[in-house]
């Protein structure tokens, strides 16, 4: 039976939270020089009293992340919609909804606004209101736009802002490990709407080189230190970002699978030898040095791969709207390729330390 703190039943699946102590706030985190617009909120308070005191809670399902189901609420008071993603109160989660935390004031990065501890079917939970992004995905956005071409400066202004997250995150040492189309999406339908990374079930602080140890990945996307007994850092990020920017420009991933496997042993192979092409028609029209900036970025060896101050700083980045408007083939090959692709998206992911696999699926 579900009560909140007066015994009786709410309307919704969220009753009142027990009273523990209120733990005490971590310490003021400040972002590096680099970064003197943003500043980390001085710590992470945690409310205590039910989330359905100051918001409605529907059954709207927006999407499954790593951790937990996000679902749709709206404040009271205001009536603005949020989304509420819930994860079992342990340290793992507590780690993440910390990161989160300290990550949420770069703009591109998906805002927290609240977070609750309550209970829930008797155990403690912590609830996560954020912003609602209702744009849909980077991916279904280049899908849906009919007739009109996808240009070489669209994707290089789209991994410009992507660029953008992921540097916040390097300068306050933590890693994503999760960057993909999936996490990215855009606050609104409308053509200037913001593109921001989400789901931080993966991500993790890491305050020096090769301190990373558990192989949690997505297959598509995973750099190849990740897929072996070696240690690893950040830069597994920006393997990620050279995957990204690859499928961008040409609406296919660089390395796949051929037997309907999340990852088979070849693209393992492809992956740790860093074995891909450029074929045409699809990369005809794209430069060069786009290509080499590619490789830069798909580098197998971590220490010679190119970092996130060097990556914003190439011209390609730095100066977007120099870049030409030349039309691409990805959007229709995304288009083409779009079953194909609801199976990458529903890849799945893989922690070596974890009992159970998770299915990624956006509704």
């Amino acid at each position: 039976m579900l009560s909140n703190s007066q015994g009786q039943s709410p309307p919704v699946p969220f009753p009142a939270p027990a009273p523990p102590p209120q733990p005490p706030a971590p310490a003021r985190r400040t972002p590096r020089a680099q970064f003197p617009q943003f500043h980390v909120k001085s710590g992470l308070q945690i409310k205590k009293n039910a989330i359905i005191d100051d918001y409605k809670v529907t059954s709207q399902v927006l999407g499954l992340g790593i951790n937990g189901k996000v679902l749709q609420i709206f404040n009271k008071r205001t009536q603005e919609k949020f989304a509420l993603k819930m994860l079992q109160d342990c340290p793992k989660a507590r780690r993440e909804v910390e990161l989160h935390w300290r990550a949420s004031q770069c703009p591109h990065i998906v805002r927290i606004v609240d977070v609750y501890e309550n209970l829930y079917a008797g155990r403690k939970c912590l609830l996560i209101v954020m912003e609602c992004l209702d744009g849909g995905e980077l991916f279904s956005r280049i899908q849906d736009r009919g007739d009109q071409a996808f240009t070489e400066r669209e994707a290089s202004e789209i991994m410009k802002s992507i660029g953008e997250a992921i540097q916040y995150l390097h300068s306050i040492n933590i890693a994503h490990r999760d960057v993909k189309p999936e996490n990215l999406l855009y606050t609104s339908k409308r053509p200037n709407a913001i593109l921001k990374l989400t789901d931080f079930g993966f991500a993790k602080e890491t305050t020096s080189h090769n301190s990373l140890t558990t192989p949690c990945y997505t297959p598509y996307y995973v750099a190849p230190e990740v897929l072996g007994p070696e240690k690893y850092d950040k830069s597994c990020d920006m393997w990620s970002l050279g995957v990204i920017m690859y499928i961008l420009l040409c609406g296919y991933p660089p390395f796949y699978s051929n037997h309907g496997l999340a990852i088979s042993p070849g693209m393992k192979t492809r992956i740790r030898m860093g074995q891909y092409e450029f074929p045409n028609p699809e990369w005809s029209e794209v430069s060069e040095e786009v290509k080499m900036l590619i490789r830069n970025l798909l580098k197998t060896e971590p220490t010679q791969r190119m970092t996130i101050t060097e990556f914003m700083n190439h011209p390609w980045i730095m100066q977007s709207m120099k870049v030409p408007q030349t039309p691409l083939h990805t959007s229709r090959v995304l288009k083409e390729d779009k079953e194909r692709w609801e199976d990458v998206k529903g890849c799945l992911h893989y922690n070596k330390n974890s009992n159970w696999a998770t299915w990624l699926i956006r509704l």
